[in-house]
């Protein structure tokens, strides 16, 4: 297999892939050579793959007074780039993808050109569009790229999407996972559901995308009977802003969770979890201060020169930062701190 064959097949066997934050100086500027420099960090605590010009790397990279979007994929390329060429390891490229059919279209060919494998289709800001439109949209899209459907919350620009929605989706050639990120279990289910019923079933693969919820949704066989024959889908990876902290320690719990049965133990770290990505996300004002929490994380570990975001009006909300005290304290072994210290000490010149 090329390259690219590879990645495709790690997508579809399930892997720890980190959707990356934006890198920026002081002056509230990109900083291209941090952005390869935190790169680097993930892909040393061995996720394997990288998810950039997401949520969490801040949508607004794409409008005019900032056009970072290219910058940005060009950064996280070369990084990889390096990165493979000295250890041999493949790393899957996801790229996101936003805005109606023309302008997602155009994300896509960018993407390719850099080399990325898939692109993560965003349905955000989109709710003028009907389920159909979203259909022909992410048809249109699947002819450049491969693409990874994407069920965005509703508190951060995403919308309800009905199972017909999702049923018709994963009958589209060349959707090849579907990361649901909606929070709700309801919808959850209807994700699964229209996965495990497709004719493509065995093509799509499921990842988490729930912060809430992450280790109950790799621990869950979810099961359909339908006229008399049960059909079975699990979650096999997760594509997560919450996996872009603490990476080494995901990293190193994935084993134990994937295709896993649940037990005790790990349902009480389910709860840990959850209650980790509470602060970090800040659930407490509806996730306002989601992008700055992880940014504050990176940014105690020496990852990040700063916890700026472009919009000078996100920051850290009143109490998060003792919130984020509270689950270091509650819950160390969910942390990674010494690996990150010590990556960011080892490869300090980078920056300069």
């Amino acid at each position: 297999m090329n390259r690219h064959e590879t990645a495709l097949q790690m997508i579809h066997e399930g892997i720890v892939i980190p959707a990356t934050p934006l890198a920026l100086d002081k002056n509230r500027q990109f900083d291209a050579k941090r952005q390869k420099f935190l790169t680097g960090y993930f892909l040393e605590a061995g996720a394997g793959g990288i998810a950039t010009a997401v949520h969490s790397t801040q949508f607004e990279i794409r409008r005019p007074e900032y056009n970072l979007f290219e910058p940005v994929l060009s950064s996280v390329a070369e990084a990889i780039d390096e990165y493979e060429k000295e250890t041999g390891r493949v790393i899957v490229r996801v790229c996101g993808a936003c805005g109606k059919k023309e302008q997602a279209v155009a994300e896509a060919k960018l993407a390719k050109k850099y080399g990325y494998d898939a692109v993560l289709l965003s349905p955000g800001g989109l709710s003028d569009l009907s389920e159909d439109e979203l259909i022909e949209r992410a048809e249109a899209v699947a002819k450049e790229m491969p693409v990874i459907g994407f069920y965005l919350q509703i508190a951060v620009g995403g919308r309800h999407l009905s199972y017909n929605f999702w049923s018709r989706f994963c009958e589209i050639d060349n959707v090849v996972a579907i990361k649901c990120a909606s929070f709700n279990r309801y919808s959850t289910i209807d994700v699964v559901r229209a996965a495990a019923l497709s004719s493509r079933a065995d093509k799509i693969t499921l990842y988490t995308g729930n912060d809430d919820n992450i280790v109950a949704d790799l621990l869950t066989p979810y099961r359909f009977t339908v006229d008399g024959k049960t059909y079975e889908k699990r979650f096999e990876g997760g594509l997560l802003g919450h996996w872009s902290v603490w990476t080494k320690a995901v990293v190193d719990m994935f084993p134990r969770l994937q295709r896993a049965d649940a037990t005790p133990e790990l349902m009480t770290l389910a709860a840990e979890i959850t209650d980790s990505n509470a602060a970090v996300f800040d659930t407490a004002n509806n996730f306002a201060g989601c992008i700055p929490g992880i940014h504050e994380i990176l940014y105690r570990q020496g990852l990040l020169e700063t916890t700026l975001c472009l919009n000078p009006n996100e920051v850290l909300s009143k109490g998060q930062a003792e919130e984020i005290d509270r689950v270091y304290k509650m819950y160390p072994h969910l942390n990674d701190d010494a690996f990150a210290k010590d990556y960011a000490a080892r490869n300090a010149w980078k920056l300069k």
